[in-house]
């Protein structure tokens, strides 16, 4: 039998008294946003006949999370890190403010404090030994077209195992492998050096497959590079490119594929093309330019301040 309680006064009074709304103390925007997802909790309990064997189950679920440290890589994967892109687009749309490179998650690992170089910038240290070169670069542009000398892209990918430096369980690659913080050059342009990665997948036995399992849903994500770029005047950038041909391109776990951010691979073997980017073997390369938006009344509101590794 499914009792309905929810709507009672006591029910109610509760609810306020939980989320200390009755209390002088306290921060008053913690209070309103603890009695919203209390209220959402108990409508949700009552609604569908949770039962006490579920929420401890529930509970256990979050302590597991915890302690593996995936809660992360469960809110992409769940959608929430995509419902904030979607939410800001909204805003950009209401505000009428024009996008150009299109923005999408940042992803749970990023680390701050990359070595910066000026125009180019070799991200792999040449150790991961099934690597196969890749060759990225383009122009930064500003609000009003024009190219961006001095700003800052800010570039994190994983190996060919699909780990990320700081990250890796196999303690394999040295800090900021595949890290750098690129200065765009006179002309507003970055290049850098790097190994085409791969995609990786959630670990198998982690609380955040375990729920996507339940889903019926797959934990993986396509090869992909992360990008910060930021410049004087502009908005910071959260984006990320997917690797073209990868099979996992448009059903990515994450939800963070978006049209403009697949820009082509193209391998290149001809002796000129080698030569000239000062190598001995056949490489790939993607060119893709990144556009700014300017700020919103000398602001930045898509900002985001989260906690983030430093190293």
């Amino acid at each position: 039998m499914n009792t309905q309680i929810f709507d009672t006064p006591e029910v109610q009074d509760f609810l306020r008294l939980a989320s200390g709304l009755d209390q002088a103390g306290g921060n008053p925007r913690t209070k309103a946003i603890i009695h919203r997802i209390l209220s959402d909790l108990f409508k949700t309990i009552e609604d569908l006949d949770i039962t006490s064997d579920e929420y401890w189950a529930g509970v256990a679920y979050l302590n597991q999370l915890g302690a593996r440290g995936e809660a992360g890589l469960l809110s992409p994967g769940l959608g929430l890190d995509r419902y904030f892109d979607m939410r800001m687009d909204a805003e950009d749309a209401a505000l009428g403010v024009a996008n150009g490179t299109p923005r999408t998650i940042e992803g749970p690992l990023y680390v701050a404090g990359a070595p910066v170089e000026q125009g180019f910038a070799r991200l792999d240290d040449g150790s991961d030994a099934n690597g196969h070169t890749l060759i990225m670069h383009g122009t930064v542009h500003g609000a009003d077209g024009r190219p961006l000398p001095g700003a800052t892209v800010e570039v994190w990918h994983a190996n060919t195992k699909g780990f990320y430096s700081h990250f890796d369980p196999t303690g394999e690659q040295k800090p900021f492998n595949m890290r750098r913080t690129i200065v765009t050059d006179a002309q507003g342009r970055y290049r850098f050096q790097s190994i085409v990665p791969v995609g990786y997948g959630c670990p198998p036995d982690g609380p955040t497959q375990a729920l996507l399992n339940q889903l019926g849903r797959h934990g993986n994500r396509p090869a992909h590079i992360h990008f910060f770029v930021s410049a004087q005047g502009h908005r910071k950038l959260t984006t990320q490119i997917n690797i073209d041909g990868d099979p996992l391109v448009y059903d990515d776990f994450a939800y963070a594929t978006r049209e403009g951010l697949v820009p082509p691979l193209v391998e290149r073997s001809d002796a000129d093309s080698i030569q000239r980017n000062g190598l001995s073997a056949p490489f790939a390369e993607i060119a893709f330019d990144i556009t700014l938006s300017a700020l919103v009344d000398g602001v930045d509101n898509q900002i985001v301040e989260r906690a983030r590794l430093a190293a």
